[in-house]
């Protein structure tokens, strides 16, 4: 029997798929965790709080496969992994469509001046005027990294007529002589040491003043302090934030008063039931992939970071 500790709240989901070879232990609690990690070959061990989970990936010295259902894991020791011979397989897709579904809304809120409609109607107050006339329609995205996340954003724009641009890794940096042809600026990218200070003041000069960055990758992609100091002087016209440093963002950060920054406090990628079942389902797949010793479904590569 192999030992697997995995997650007590996915275990409705999780349990009725295993294989008969897999022996589960559910932890339900960081306390049980950490116990828990030591015995395992195969670990699930997800929470929020990071450091528990690293002092159970620390603590699990018979670890052969890590297992998580988040989509970037620059978090997690991948050096000592790599070192200590543990494949991790990640996230990747699963929430991919509730992610650009969530990145496309903002978009047209932005176009349409929608958070001025739900205030205008906390006040009780009838509009005459639409406070936003963009249209998606005839515009142009540059949309950097097509993992499923950028591409499932590409094919929904498409689908609103915006003519997009994509950008992958190995591409160069030519992009960053185009920004000025853009009226979105849409990230997707992992969050590695190559993604890092990616955007930063030059490259928001270089941009429009119409245009809009919109952020759904990592927050260190972007520099923050350059970005506020560029909406607060309106050289663009406004950013989508779905992701801050830090998270939460506290009261009083500049960020907050600022009317063209839309600030999505990391909503996007929440697991819904579908997204919570792929990765129920992906898991059972990969157990009995690791059984036969062929390649996992969403193996990260451990020297790339994604």
């Amino acid at each position: 029997m192999t030992l697997a500790v995995l997650p007590g709240r996915m275990r409705a989901l999780v349990e009725p798929l295993l294989p008969d070879w897999l022996a589960p232990r559910w932890w339900n609690s960081p306390e049980e965790l950490v116990a828990l990690a030591p015995q395992a070959e195969i670990g699930w061990f997800d929470l929020h709080d990071k450091p528990p989970v690293l002092a159970a990936v620390a603590g699990a010295t018979e670890l052969r496969w890590l297992n998580t259902a988040y989509a970037g894991v620059n978090w997690l020791p991948l050096a000592d992994l790599e070192r200590r011979g543990v494949a991790l397989t990640c996230g990747r897709g699963l929430t991919a469509t509730a992610v650009a579904e969530f990145a496309v809304m903002t978009m047209l809120a932005v176009a349409k001046g929608y958070p001025a409609v739900v205030r205008a109607q906390d006040r009780g107050e009838w509009l005459e005027h639409a406070p936003g006339t963009r249209e998606l329609a005839g515009s142009r995205a540059l949309i950097l990294g097509q993992g499923a996340i950028g591409r499932a954003i590409d094919r929904m724009l498409q689908g609103f007529e915006v003519e997009t641009a994509a950008v992958r890794r190995g591409d160069g940096v030519g992009w960053k002589a185009r920004l000025a042809e853009f009226d979105w600026i849409v990230l997707a990218l992992p969050g590695t040491s190559e993604t890092r200070g990616l955007i930063g003041a030059t490259e928001l000069a270089a941009m429009k003043r119409e245009a809009v960055l919109v952020n759904f990758a990592r927050a260190d992609i972007v520099d923050q302090a350059a970005l506020a100091d560029a909406l607060r002087e309106k050289r663009i016209a406004a950013a989508v934030l779905d992701v801050t440093d830090p998270e939460p963002l506290p009261p009083g950060h500049p960020l907050w008063s600022l009317d063209n920054a839309h600030i999505t406090m990391h909503l996007s990628g929440i697991p819904t039931p579908a997204s919570l079942q792929r990765a129920a389902e992906r898991f059972a797949r990969n157990c009995e992939r690791f059984r036969k010793g062929e390649p996992l479904e969403a193996r990260v590569d451990l020297a790339l970071g994604y």
